[in-house]
């Protein structure tokens, strides 16, 4: 589990979107940046997330606020994803999973008493200037992205 804390620097990535172009933090200085982590393209909760940003993606924009999805699906399930719900934000392919091992959102869950590793559903909003505002660790999808639009 990373240290990360309010204030702290947000770790840098770049990893490719659902059209294959690069994209980093760094891209977006100037703006706050909703970067939540989700385990599956397609799935209940995840797509239940997913829309939700998209029905309130022109709210976060009149907030100067990008949202970014990290998921480690290929950019082809992403692109299918976008394209099924009509998504309106970037999501990115975290394939080797090493963005989410810097944000500390890789570890082990427990589903059914089972325990696996997988992505620990987290939602991170950063400041312009790169640092971290605000952390939400093991989010429940229902009223989540709502909760973030307030406190934005």
């Amino acid at each position: 589990m990373s240290d990360l804390k309010i204030a702290d620097k947000a770790p840098q990535f770049e990893l490719l979107n659902q059209d294959g172009v690069k994209i980093s933090l760094k891209d977006f200085i100037g703006k706050k940046v909703i970067l939540y982590f989700y385990p599956k393209d397609n799935t209940p909760g995840c797509t239940t997330q997913a829309c939700e940003f998209t029905q309130n993606y022109e709210k976060f924009m009149d907030k100067n606020a990008v949202i970014i999805g990290i998921s480690p699906d290929s950019i082809q399930s992403h692109g299918q994803f976008i394209e099924k719900f009509k998504l309106k934000h970037i999501l990115l392919s975290d394939d080797e999973k090493e963005v989410a091992k810097n944000y500390g959102v890789w570890g082990v869950k427990k589903n059914y008493g089972k325990e696996y590793e997988g992505i620990i559903r987290s939602t991170f909003v950063i400041d312009e200037k790169g640092n971290i505002a605000k952390i939400y660790r093991n989010v429940r999808v229902k009223d989540h992205v709502l909760k973030v639009l307030e406190e934005l």
